[in-house]
């Protein structure tokens, strides 16, 4: 099973869970990722080019589920203006047995938080606005990976 959604949408982290539960496997992993609060931050606006998003994040899952035995993957990804604490993103693997289902899953998150195609432009309460830059810290957990 495989499962790649981009949304404006928030998800039902049960339900989409439940599902990789069904598999039948003895391991699931997930990772939901929420908009930061502080400093000032009052929204995150996410932006995309829907078809390479779609392409890239189709491809990084065809992947994890080449190197590592999974029975399924959901992977959702939010876009548009969302506020501190809103839900941006899930992942979930689900695999028979616990150190795939992690590995996969952690290999999930470093990909989309250092190369999937979003833009992200913070605004605050002080009515300045910002595009945030990519963390180097994040692209080495990427590379990492290779």
């Amino acid at each position: 099973m495989k499962r790649v959604v981009v949304q404006p949408e928030d998800f039902d982290v049960a339900s989409e869970l439940a599902a990789l539960e069904a598999l039948g496997g003895g391991g699931i992993a997930s990772f939901i990722g929420v908009v930061r609060g502080g400093g000032g931050l009052i929204a995150l606006e996410l932006e995309h080019y829907p078809a390479m998003t779609a392409a890239q994040m189709e491809r990084i899952v065809d992947e994890a589920m080449a190197r590592w035995p999974l029975l399924g993957v959901t992977v959702i990804h939010r876009f548009g203006r969302l506020d501190p604490g809103a839900r941006i993103v899930l992942v979930g693997t689900a695999s028979r047995h616990r150190t795939a289902a992690l590995e996969s899953c952690a290999f999930l998150i470093d990909w989309l938080k250092s190369d999937a195609p979003f833009w992200k432009k913070e605004y605050f309460a002080d009515g300045a606005a910002a595009w945030v830059a990519a963390r180097e810290e994040d692209e080495l957990k990427a590379k990492g990976w290779n």
